[in-house]
């Protein structure tokens, strides 16, 4: 196996850690094969930002244990992380350079992202992380892919994620301790709207919300790109505490009523007996108080509306609710709440909302990737993968491309040559073939002229 293939991802978040070892299956579906993988209860970081690396690194560190335990013998080839948007700064820019030659070639389109990148103000204390196309422009006309087409300028538009540098400085801190150097980093939302949205919602442009369990993160993905991002430092663990608090009940026997009786549609109060659910006190859980679950409904229907209009309004002062495309993309654990569809249809206006996992991936593990929690792991392997990936700058300065390589496959490539008349040795990899010189046909009087 070649390591270069391997990948390794990071979800570090507030609740929990995941770590997930793969590798491209170089099939038609671009699909991914699950080679280890770990999730550990998060420890030591607060709303997406480390506040505690000691803590960290030990969570980072178990979940990548497991995940090693079935790869023990495998080398990792590259690592990704996501990040949080709570450090985070979205800034639109612009470049522009002059083709000498007519043909735009790769080193065109980087070059002219990293004018962009020149042209933008960046604060002194941040770091980029993404420097992702929006458009394109040859001589005038935008294009879709301006790779290998002629044209004598190239124009570029671009939105430049740049983060916290010391909140970057301890994620890569915390990841030292296990040796782990070369990283690129993905914006959390980014990475979650790569999982869930199919090719019309990404071409026509969608709103992508990923509720988490401390954070609420969103972004407008359109034609292969990110148009805004935004975050929020609220999630389904504001409804856990609000519960807590509100019925003085202990935190865990809170997010159990959470879970079982969140519903945001179910009319409890028109029952014959208004239903009720026994709960303990804080402080004295030998004491049960009964409390109506209309009640209870009414604490988490508060919460999750108070989420949903906090996004709205967001969205509308950047005017990304006036030309929204497909609609609302809702995942994320929070998206589980029953009701919430509906109730953010009402939020948003009538605005199309839909609910949406990532796609299956098999695996020994009997992990169930197609999870809405999963929408972020998922994401980052296809990010770092190469798979839904447009032409961008990463983390590391590099430019990456959309198509991820091919595995060269040695039997069928070596019976098509022989059928041509090639040798393998003419082939060389990452070079075009010169086309085949046919033998040049004859007529019949050439051929008359040559057995005279």
């Amino acid at each position: 196996m070649n390591s270069t293939d391997v990948l390794l991802s990071l979800s570090i978040g507030s609740s929990s850690v995941v770590a997930a070892i793969s590798k491209p299956k170089y099939d038609i579906d671009n699909s991914i094969e699950i080679l280890g993988y770990g999730s550990v209860q998060s420890s030591g970081v607060h709303k997406g930002l480390i506040i505690n690396i000691e803590e960290a690194s030990r969570s980072i560190k178990s979940a990548i244990l497991k995940a090693k335990e079935s790869a023990a013998d495998i080398t990792i080839g590259s690592t990704v992380v996501s990040i949080s948007g709570n450090y985070t700064s979205g800034i639109k820019g612009e470049g522009a350079v002059t083709i000498q030659n007519g043909l735009i070639t790769e080193s065109h389109i980087s070059q002219a992202m990293q004018m962009a990148l020149s042209n933008s103000t960046i604060n002194i204390d941040y770091d980029v992380v993404h420097v992702i196309p929006t458009s394109f422009v040859v001589d005038g006309v935008e294009v879709d892919n301006p790779i290998r087409m002629n044209g004598s300028r190239l124009e570029v538009n671009v939105y430049i994620v740049a983060a916290k540098r010391n909140a970057l400085i301890n994620i890569k801190s915390a990841l030292r301790v296990f040796g782990i150097e070369d990283i690129s980093f993905v914006l959390d939302s980014y990475a979650a709207a790569l999982s869930v949205l199919d090719e019309q919602q990404k071409k026509i442009g969608a709103v992508v919300i990923n509720l988490g369990s401390t954070t609420t993160e969103f972004v407008y993905y359109k034609g292969n790109s990110i148009i805004y991002n935004g975050f929020l430092p609220v999630g389904s663990n504001n409804i856990t505490n609000d519960l807590s608090l509100t019925l003085q009940t202990p935190i865990p026997f809170a997010e159990q009523l959470k879970k079982d009786h969140g519903s945001l549609i179910k009319n409890y109060s028109t029952q014959e007996e208004a239903a009720k659910v026994s709960i303990p006190r804080i402080n004295d859980e030998d004491v049960f108080s009964d409390i109506a679950l209309d009640f209870v409904q009414g604490i988490v229907h508060a919460r999750v509306e108070e989420t949903l209009v906090l996004v709205r309004n967001e969205l509308k002062k950047y005017a990304i609710l006036d030309n929204i495309g497909s609609g609302i993309v809702l995942t994320g654990g929070m998206s589980e709440t029953i009701g919430i569809k509906e109730l953010s249809k009402k939020v948003f206006e009538g605005i199309p909302v839909a609910i949406a996992t990532p796609k299956a991936l098999p695996n020994a593990f009997r992990v169930r990737f197609d999870e809405l929690n999963m929408s972020s792991i998922v994401g980052l392997m296809m990010f770092g993968l190469g798979i839904n990936r447009a032409y961008q700058i990463d983390s590391n300065k590099r430019l990456i491309k959309p198509i991820r390589k091919e595995k060269p496959v040695e039997n069928r490539i070596d019976s098509f040559n022989q059928e041509l008349g090639l040798q393998k040795e003419q082939l060389e990899t990452n070079t075009l073939l010169e086309p085949i010189q046919q033998k040049k046909k004859t007529g019949l009087l050439t051929r008359l002229t040559e057995w005279f």
